[in-house]
């Protein structure tokens, strides 16, 4: 694993960043990772590995101090969350997912929204992100959910589907369209609901192939009073709020991917030396050294971009949506070819649940569903070279 380390030493973390990481490593390696089979087998919600997770702070990584945070760098939130998807990719995804849904509030929020609201997220409290309904997927112009203005008050009217931390989030970033606005793009909006607000409803939760101890629920809001002051931006500017957002979160969710595409060939790798057949070790036949030669360099350009990616969020560039979706396709498309090679590899003990490999398999398949299909990021890379 030797080039492995070299990138991890060239990131040069500072030395709060290194303590910070360490802190995580044991925090994955002594509570997360030890749970993760257990709430895999029952699909309960984690709340203990939140709870640890909370216990550290962690969602102040990404919320300015003013409002309880201890920001740190966006490289370092990356870390975080491929540390936290080695260990549980349901414990990852359900702290990346706050980070998701607040992170437009904690950019395009007012002061007073941000100081109203922040401070729960800060001091543990989890954040959701509603797009997704029956009639809108990949197309978000497709979403029904009606924003009403009525006086002080914006009347919610909808149903959101394949929400993750929707039955337990504080906060959902929740996108509509503004009633007065005909257009199906110009509609769009989007305010901050919170939880315990008359009207909404958890409908169902998905019975999942895999992060099964991640919360998916369909969510109807039923003639829902949400405050004038919850709405971000103004009528109509979700659109844009949307794909700003989407261009912080895909890198996220290739961490995510990368969490698990490690754990899948460090397990594939430790096999692999200790497997033996017709006399030697599985690792010493040529066609499977090739393939983990292909797998490493692949992880390792994977790991490198992410940090490519990473730089330029903190250099403070705002087009990097195609970068974003490279590191989003490659990393979700790497984690299920690992994972599945990992399964291979391990031959039919690889098809039963007394090894991880099983587990990280069915993890995979759905990074390269989610945040937007990977035949869309194809499309949103592919097209951008046809010429205007």
């Amino acid at each position: 694993m030797k080039i492995f380390e070299q990138i991890e030493r060239r990131r040069r973390w500072s030395e709060d960043e290194a303590l910070i990481l360490e802190q995580v490593r044991r925090l994955a390696d002594e509570v997360i990772a030890p749970n993760a089979e257990y709430y895999d087998r029952t699909g309960e919600f984690p709340w203990k590995n939140i709870e640890a997770i909370n216990e550290l702070g962690l969602n102040g990584l990404f919320v300015p101090e003013a409002y309880g945070g201890s920001p740190m760098s966006y490289r370092l939130y990356l870390a975080v969350v491929k540390t936290l998807a080695e260990a549980c990719a349901s414990t990852a995804i359900i702290y990346a997912t706050t980070f998701h849904g607040m992170k437009p509030l904690i950019d395009l929020g007012t002061e007073e929204q941000k100081a109203r609201l922040l401070p729960r997220i800060a001091a543990g409290g989890l954040g959701a992100l509603a797009i997704t309904e029956p009639t809108a997927g990949s197309d978000a112009t497709g979403m029904r959910t009606r924003f009403t203005p009525n006086g002080d008050e914006i009347i919610v009217d909808g149903t959101k589907i394949f929400i993750t931390n929707g039955d337990v989030a504080d906060l959902i970033l929740l996108f509509g369209k503004w009633s007065e606005i005909d257009d199906p793009k110009r509609a769009i909006s989007v305010l901050v609901f919170e939880k315990g607000t008359p009207g909404f409803e958890v409908v169902r939760l998905e019975d999942k192939m895999g992060h099964r101890a991640s919360s998916t629920a369909t969510l109807s809001f039923n003639g829902c009073r949400v405050p004038r002051g919850n709405l971000i931006g103004q009528p109509g500017e979700g659109l844009s709020i949307l794909l700003s957002s989407l261009n912080k979160s895909r890198p996220s969710i290739a961490a995510h991917a990368l969490g698990i595409a490690r754990a899948a060939f460090n397990d594939m790798v430790r096999y692999m030396n200790d497997r033996r057949q017709s006399g030697r070790r599985v690792v010493d036949f040529q066609g499977n050294q090739f393939l983990l030669a292909d797998l490493a360099t692949d992880l390792a350009m994977g790991e490198v971009w992410l940090d490519y990616v990473a730089g330029l969020f903190e250099d403070g560039e705002t087009d990097f949506g195609l970068e974003a979706s490279m590191a989003k396709m490659r990393a979700s498309d790497l984690a299920m070819r690992i994972a599945t090679e990992a399964v291979q590899m391990h031959g039919g003990y690889g098809y039963c649940r007394d090894f991880r490999v099983e587990r990280l398999m069915r993890d995979a398949k759905i990074t390269q569903i989610w945040e937007g299909t990977n035949q869309i990021h194809r499309q949103l890379i592919g097209r951008s070279f046809a010429a205007k």
